[in-house]
């Protein structure tokens, strides 16, 4: 009669990991050696040290350990232990390095692409290459062999393929179909086909005897073939044990044999959809490949010490029930539903979760010896918490890492990459030089303060490309722009040097990608030095760069620098840099993987939300669903599977928390499946009482808030301005305080970096034009429209927008050229052209910039304002504003103007607006049938309404209150200054009147 597997599983209410070793060292540590003869293989490195950590804990008086063995998991690159895999035994190939796995599948795939006519970028290569080799992977796993592809899925006896996915297939039947000659060139084979190859060979070496002692595999679900191969040799071998996490030996017969995998019906050929969604089913299906009956299991009957009561396990099992079964859960006793020891907090948004959750973990360190952790696939959250802890000091132990772009050193070779990449543009060559790491040490505040003059320098439209464009920028504009750029002009120098090598590496067309990644590295150390690669992503980053190059020849041939940084991103999101042991002893956060088999005696689990715990299936860009069906690959949804039987051993912890936000960054959340079931089968999980209030007191300010009254400061008289420009007026009288700000203080709004051409900046260049076509060309009507442009040409601005109103402001330019030279064949002349004026008036220096100054037939001058939009309404005039006109004919007729001579009798807008369907027109605040004041009077009603105003504010003692006119103030340039919306609407502080 054969001998019964030996089959166990240890229940979710168990602490796997300690639950192992008391039941270990109860049954072979009665002698010194009786452990140390034995052979535990686990499903991975982390579980190797749990494990380890599990019998350390034991081992008060000392113990030697059983050998401990991962059979290694191949989506974490890990290998088999070398009890596998042993150095003396029969040589397999070695498995192809994966980094030149990826860049050979990439080359394969752009050249697949271009010969079925649709070319691949390089990036876009690496990106499919990349799902390609999963793809293989699980072919190699689930013992399909590639090469047969072509034949298990013929698009011709597959009439409802889609035509992408036809196309898919093409491309996948030629890589495959060179994949092989590649490795058998290179004398290597896939890992996964290694793998299998050991685990095989190592089933049947102990299928004719095991070595002495026991061997035990614990913890492994994979339902590999060859992995149940193995499995299957030890359950029958005469010291041998299989230890599942979490097989539920409760679940009703119907309901286990619902999960399938079915065979097809035989009268129709149809097999029933698998649940492969649910919990167990990929312990199932590793039962069914092993050959073992679920009665076979038995119960592993040690527990860990720290155990949740056994009623956890069933309550566990009911809501993990089938969906078409879930109707039972009305006719549960309560005992049998109850989840005592689990509670739920659901908060309003992300960052209330995960500080909840750091208080949470804060609350559990007052406890002796009281371990915590947050489970959580949910990277973003994790990271929040991390830095919440920071606040006591807790420098939580996160297993899981960050991706490589996340770290400083990843995000400088990110930086260079895409510097260089956009040509030295002003907003990645900021982020680049501002970087942490750059010039790191005793030079970093001088490195700073150039990089701050150099940013205030780029504000406003793109200079040209690349750094002898930023380096003529720096040297040219009006006297106010050259003010502001020479500072930077010495320090960039420096600094352009550093990064001319790696320009010159990436404008040269005949550049491999070998030639762009070494120059990112060579400029990652003259920038950062020995800080680009120190540290744990330091060395992950400089490890990276180092295989990089060595594949990059092996890739695509035409990776440009777009590419290059699109690969780095992607390679580097794949890398996680995890840091060195030593946070908190007993505060954890672990991504699933790490939670896997271990237990703290609370466990937090995190980001409950549908899309993220699970998380959405990837889409295969390769195989359609129905082919992975025909091909036995698992189903796209089995990771959800996976993800909730992790949550259901989890949820087994003594103490459980599950947490959830309402929402994310973007839209209203949906609670995840697993959160549903928990609150449809209890009819409510009991909330915790206190965490969403102190969450929400924690930074919630002492007291009741003291709004900040409407600002009105009174500088003595003798401190307020003496001079003003015409153009500031208005602002003196509509918002005295953004005066007083401006003019006092010295405070002005910064444009932003690399900023599209704005109203304002359009009306410079095109005064600038104008200013040029009457200096340098005499006003000459054929001209002005080659100047226009020029100006365009040189303009850096985004395609779409130049497209947009480039046509609109040629049209209005025309029409400037065309109505100037009316205006000469009738006797007007243009006389003088952005020209600077200045006069006494009421004590005040008044000056400003006339745009243009014609001389009219009748010896008057005519005073011309280029207006880019609408010009101001006469209503304006009449309520004291838009005085800017009648203001610099009051210049005029003090003599102001240099070598300008006569009396003002005219006011014009020139506008490039639209008006009556036409671009271009003339409006006068003293023309119209809302003007109250005539062109003879202007001047002098100007002068009355700047004497009131200078008396008031400039020589006078009035506050400068915010605010006054709100609707002749359009501009919020310090309304986060003056604090507006603290008080604006309260009592005493409306907008109307001067209160």
């Amino acid at each position: 009669m054969a001998a019964a597997p030996a089959v166990y599983t240890i229940p979710p209410h168990r602490a796997f990991a300690d639950a192992l070793a008391a039941g270990l060292i109860a049954r072979f540590g009665d002698s010194p050696l009786g452990l140390a003869r034995g052979i535990v293989l686990l499903p991975n490195n982390r579980a190797v040290r749990a494990v380890t950590d599990a019998f350390v804990r034991r081992a008060e008086k000392g113990l030697l350990l059983p050998r401990l063995v991962a059979i290694g998991d191949p989506e974490l690159d890990e290998r088999l232990g070398g009890l596998l895999d042993p150095a003396d035994g029969d040589p397999l190939p070695p498995a192809v390095d994966p980094l030149d796995r990826l860049m050979i599948l990439a080359r394969l795939v752009a050249d697949a692409r271009a010969a079925t006519g649709d070319p691949a970028p390089a990036a876009e290569a690496v990106r499919l290459a990349a799902e390609l080799a999963r793809t293989l992977d699980q072919l190699l796993v689930e013992d399909k062999e590639p090469k047969r592809l072509a034949r298990l899925i013929d698009p011709a006896t597959e009439p409802d393929l889609a035509h992408h996915w036809q196309a898919a297939l093409a491309t996948l039947e030629l890589v495959l179909e060179r994949w092989p000659r590649e490795l058998a060139a290179r004398g290597r084979i896939d890992a996964a086909d290694r793998r299998n190859r050991l685990l095989d060979r190592a089933a049947r070496r102990w299928g004719q005897g095991v070595p002495a002692g026991f061997v035990v595999a614990a913890g492994i679900t994979t339902s590999a073939p060859a992995v149940a191969r193995l499995l299957r040799t030890i359950a029958l071998a005469p010291e041998g044990m299989v230890v599942f996490p979490g097989l539920d030996l409760a679940m009703p017969a119907d309901a286990w044999d619902m999960l399938g995998p079915h065979d097809p019906d035989p009268e129709t050929g149809r097999r029933r959809r698998s649940i492969e969604t649910h919990p167990q089913f990929h312990l199932k299906l590793l039962l069914d490949r092993m050959g073992v009956g679920r009665g076979e299991v038995r119960l592993w009957r040690r527990g860990g010490g720290h155990d949740a009561p056994a009623a956890r396990t069933r309550a566990i099992g009911h809501a993990m029930t089938p969906a078409p079964l879930t109707g039972g859960w009305a006719t549960l006793k309560p005992a049998d539903r109850r989840l005592s020891g689990v509670r739920a907090l659901e908060l309003d948004s992300p960052a209330e979760e995960a500080q909840a959750i750091a208080i949470a973990l804060r609350e559990a360190t007052e406890t002796a010896g009281r371990t915590a952790a947050l489970v959580t696939p949910d990277r973003d959250l994790a990271r929040r918490v991390s830095a919440h802890l920071r606040r006591w000091a807790i420098e939580a132990d996160d297993s899981a890492g960050r991706p490589l772009t996340a770290t400083p050193a990843g995000g400088l070779l990110l930086a260079l990459a895409e510097a260089a990449a956009e040509r030295f543009a002003p907003v990645p060559l900021l982020a680049l030089l501002k970087h942490p790491l750059v010039q790191a040490g005793d030079k970093r505040l001088d490195w700073l303060e150039g990089a701050r003059r150099l940013d205030r320098a780029l504000r406003g439209p793109r200079p040209a490309a690349g750094l002898a464009g930023i380096t003529r920028h720096l040297g040219e504009g009006d006297a106010r722009e050259r003010r502001v750029r020479a500072p930077a002009s010495d320090w960039w120098t420096a600094a352009a040097a550093l990064l001319a090598p790696l320009e010159a590496a990436f404008a040269d067309a005949g550049a491999g990608p070998r030639a762009l990644i070494a120059a990112i590295r060579e400029a990652a150390s003259a920038l950062a030095g020995d800080a680009a690669w120190s540290g744990p992503d330091g060395r992950a980053a400089a490890d990276l760069v180092a295989a990089l190059e060595s594949a990059a020849d092996l890739g695509p041939a035409r990776a440009g620098a777009d590419d290059i940084h699109r690969i780095l991103r992607q390679l580097m999101d794949g890398t996680a840099v995890r840091p060195p042991q030593g946070g908190h002893p007993r505060i954890f956060i672990w991504g699933l993987l790490e939670a896997r088999l271990q237990q703290a005696d609370l466990m937090i689990l995190g980001g409950l939300n549908e899309g993220v715990w699970p998380a959405a299936p990837a889409p295969d860009p390769w195989l359609a669903p129905a082919m992975r069906a025909a091909l036995g690959l698992p189903g796209l949804e089995r990771r959800i599977g996976l993800a909730s039987h992790d949550f259901a051993c989890a949820l087994g912890a003594r103490q459980v928390l599950v947490t959830r936000a309402r929402r994310d960054a973007r839209a209203p959340a949906i609670a995840s499946r697993l959160w549903l079931r928990l609150e449809a089968m209890t009819g409510g999980i009991t909330r915790h009482p206190r965490l969403k209030g102190w969450a929400r007191a924690i930074d919630r300010p002492a007291g009741e808030p003291a709004p900040a009254a409407r600002p009105a400061p009174c500088p003595p008289v003798a401190d307020r301005p003496r001079r003003i420009a015409v153009t500031r007026l208005d602002r003196l009288k509509a918002d005295p305080f953004a005066f007083y700000a401006d003019a006092m203080l010295g405070l002005s709004r910064l444009d932003a970096v690399d900023a599209d051409p704005g109203p304002a900046w359009r009306g410079s260049a095109v005064h600038r034009v104008f200013d040029a076509w009457l200096k340098e060309d005499g006003c000459d009507p054929a001209r002005l429209m080659p100047r226009a442009r020029a100006m365009l040409d040189e303009t850096a601005a985004h395609p779409v927008l130049r497209a947009l109103w480039t046509p609109r402001l040629m049209e209005a330019v025309e029409w400037v050229g065309r109505t100037v030279a009316e205006g000469r064949a009738a006797g007007r002349v243009p006389i003088a052209s952005e020209i600077f004026g200045e006069a006494d008036v009421a004590g005040i220096a008044l000056y400003g910039t006339a745009d243009r100054i014609d001389r009219l037939a009748d010896g008057g001058l005519a005073i011309v304002d280029y207006k880019t939009g609408q010009p101001p309404r006469t209503a304006q005039v009449a309520a004291g504003f838009a005085m800017q006109l009648g203001l610099l004919g009051l210049i005029a007729e003090k003599g102001g103007f240099k070598d300008v001579e006569g009396v003002p009798a005219a006011f014009e807008y020139w506008s490039l607006a639209a008006k009556a369907g036409d671009l271009g027109h003339v409006a006068s605040p003293n023309s119209g049938r809302s003007a109250t004041i005539a062109a003879e009077d202007f001047t002098t009603v100007a002068a009355s309404v700047f004497t009131e105003a200078a008396g008031r504010w400039l020589t006078g003692e009035a506050p400068f209150t915010a605010r006054l006119h709100p609707e002749y103030s359009p501009y919020a340039d310090y309304d986060q200054l003056m604090r507006l919306d603290e008080w604006l609407g309260r009592d005493g502080g409306g907008a109307e009147g001067e209160a």
